[in-house]
Parts: C-alpha cells; sequence; structure tokens
C-alpha cells in the first residue's frame, strides 16, 4: 500500500506536489480528489495539517463558479449545527450518508451493466427497495444518535 501524497503549501499560498515535483493549482489538487488519491496538504513551516482547509477552498470555488450543490437554507442549516448538541451526530449522519450514496451509486453503475442482459425494469425495482432499507438505517441511526425515536410504521391505519 502506497503513503499518503505530501502536498506543501508555502506562505506565497502556492502549493508543492511532493511526489511530482513541481507547483500544482486548486484544480490539480481537485483532480486528485476526483481520483481518489490519499493526500495531505502540510504548512511548510509549521508542518500543520491544512487539508481540510484546502478542501473547504474547493468546495467554496466549486459553489461560486459553478451550479452550487448547497442552497442558502443548506448552507444556514448546516451553520446552525456548530456549537450545537447534534454537531456530532449530524456529523455523523452526513458522513454515512454521503458514504451510502457512493455505495448506491456505484451499486446502480454495476446493476445498470447487468440489467442489460436481463429485465431493466425488476433490476431497478429491487435496487430501489434496497436503497430505500439502506436510506432507512441511517436515518433510523441518526434518530437514535441524536435520542429521537425513529418514526414507526403506521400499522394502525386501516386499509381501505
Amino acid at each position: 500500500m502506497s503513503e499518503k501524497r505530501v502536498i506543501k503549501k508555502y506562505p506565497n499560498r502556492r502549493l508543492y506536489d511532493t511526489e511530482i515535483s513541481r507547483y500544482i493549482t486548486l484544480d490539480d489538487v481537485r483532480a486528485l480528489v476526483l481520483q481518489g488519491v490519499d493526500f495531505s496538504v502540510k504548512d511548510v513551516k509549521t508542518d500543520e495539517d491544512l487539508t481540510r482547509s484546502i478542501l473547504l477552498q474547493i468546495i467554496s470555488e466549486q459553489e461560486h463558479d459553478g451550479d452550487p450543490l448547497f442552497s442558502t437554507k443548506t448552507l444556514t442549516q448546516l451553520i446552525r449545527f456548530y456549537g450545537n448538541a447534534y454537531q456530532t451526530a449530524f456529523s455523523d449522519y452526513l458522513q454515512n450518508s454521503l458514504e451510502l450514496l457512493g455505495t448506491q451509486q456505484q451499486e446502480f453503475q454495476e446493476n445498470l451493466q447487468k440489467t442489460m442482459s436481463s429485465t431493466p425494469l425488476a433490476a431497478m425495482n429491487e435496487m430501489t427497495q434496497r436503497n430505500l432499507e439502506m436510506w432507512k438505517q441511517v436515518q433510523d441511526s441518526f434518530f437514535r444518535a441524536t435520542g429521537l425515536s425513529p418514526a414507526k410504521p403506521d400499522t394502525d391505519r386501516k386499509k381501505d
């Protein structure tokens, strides 16, 4: 297993990729993220880990330059979780949700390949059911972590 790639940040805000021995841009760092490269950004003077700061800067530029992923309402709600008693639970919930979404996306692509030779409707229905169940489990975990009980199915409702 290879070691984590190190990118050094200099006081002039330039980023230096030690693996390829050249200066890189935030777009290059974004490309590393998209390629799944494990890296860290270190301050050249203090050796402080600046990875989160650089990733947030990339997100900020993406939000500003393209189609935003976060609405103003969503950003407002995110800010409200900071310092809140539920901050850790929300952080875990968000991370688990993103991991689940990534897993679902990968499964979707794999199943799409498989469905080309079988009935697409049946395969999509099966995948949808699995995804709904996984999403329900993530939500239930979040509610339990926050001290709330997960919503129970309405079994008392009469069927017409």
